[in-house]
């Protein structure tokens, strides 16, 4: 059983996606976080802030360290943040010299946003290469289906005819300012976090700076002062994810209203009623109506966590961490769904 429908053991087959869920489980953050360390005892031997042996032994333990999860998640719950506790089970595993260098100069939330910000990436990677897909399935239900005609409605209400490609066009061309906006994003919003305790890397002295621009480079982050109290750019993010998933929600939307009509399309793959054997439910539109509507509320909550006081916050971050993934996920359901969908179009307009 689980509170949230995404990993929900039957839900999770109607609005889940697994390949996007991927990057939100417990071990791809906690992998994540390991190649902060290693990155980071990396870019301080190079400096000379920790022995190189040191750096070595580091690296070599993060590559196979497994953490006790129960002892992560009873000091969670204490410390409010995983951090202390994998460091001092990393700190352990590498022998009281060398632990000594793990995470120096270094805060939880430097680990835990550049984990996020190292995860993020992948995610926009998948999504971006799944509108590319749509994209094609469009085009493809254009070279089709596009001289044919239809009714237009304006105001839920019969207008004029219009070809089957002006309804396609209003489906494909926000899609594609979106993705331009998700690589323009990925480009340049997905930024290393390194601040230390307050932002100012005073642990490091005058070799942090440089630290930091090893550290970027070494995981291929953007290299940009602390930005632990500044969420804009996740705030930017939440957006996009909101409006990739309103634009497929129009699409879903459209779907339902012709396959009520009935006359205009032919869908395969229909959903199946319990009572009226001889229904085909557009389950798939309808799930890209309601998870629109989910990431259009989710997204207040992410708005709500651009309040970070002072320099660091507890409550907003926990919220964005309560918020962001299932937007994530939401959006590469919805991707997946209207893929689906597009490939189940037999038929649309008149010829």
């Amino acid at each position: 059983m689980s509170v949230s429908a995404f990993d929900h053991p039957f839900l999770s087959g109607l609005v889940g996606d697994t390949e996007t869920a991927a990057f939100f489980t417990a071990n791809a953050d906690i992998k994540a976080m390991l190649d902060f360390e290693m990155a980071l005892a990396s870019s301080e031997a190079a400096e000379g802030s920790i022995p190189v042996l040191a750096a070595e032994r580091i690296a070599e333990v993060c590559a196979h360290f497994a953490p006790d999860m129960e002892k992560l998640r009873i000091a969670t719950a204490r410390d409010g943040v995983v951090v202390p506790e994998l460091i001092r089970q990393l700190r352990e595993a590498c022998g009281p010299e060398v632990g000594r260098h793990v995470h120096k100069g270094a805060t939880s939330q430097d680990v835990v946003d550049t984990s996020l910000m190292l995860r993020l990436r992948g995610v926009a990677a998948l999504l971006e290469d799944r509108m590319e897909k749509l994209d094609s399935a469009f085009a493809d239900l254009d070279k089709s289906f596009g001289h044919h005609v239809m009714m237009g409605h304006t105001r839920m209400q019969a207008a004029i005819e219009i070809k089957v490609s002006d309804r396609i066009r209003a489906w494909c061309e926000p899609l594609a300012r979106h993705r331009a906006r998700l690589e323009a994003f990925a480009e340049s919003a997905l930024v290393l976090q390194f601040g230390g305790a307050a932002g100012t890397l005073d642990a490091l002295g005058e070799e942090g700076v440089v630290v930091r621009e090893a550290l970027a480079e070494d995981l291929g982050l953007g290299n940009h002062a602390q930005w632990q109290s500044q969420r804009d750019r996740l705030g930017e993010l939440a957006g996009l994810l909101s409006l990739i998933t309103g634009s497929l929600g129009k699409f879903g939307q459209d779907i339902a209203l012709l396959a009520e009509a009935g006359s205009e399309i032919v869908l395969a793959g229909g959903g199946a009623s319990s009572a009226m054997a001889h229904k085909q439910n557009p389950v798939a539109a309808e799930v890209l109506v309601s998870l629109a509507r989910f990431n259009a509320a989710q997204l207040s909550g992410m708005h709500q966590a651009l309040v970070h006081e002072q320099e660091r916050s507890g409550a907003a971050w926990t919220l964005e961490w309560l918020t962001l993934p299932q937007m994530a996920v939401s959006t590469g359901a919805s991707l997946r769904l209207a893929l689906e969908l597009a490939g189940n179009i037999r038929s649309i307009g008149r010829d």
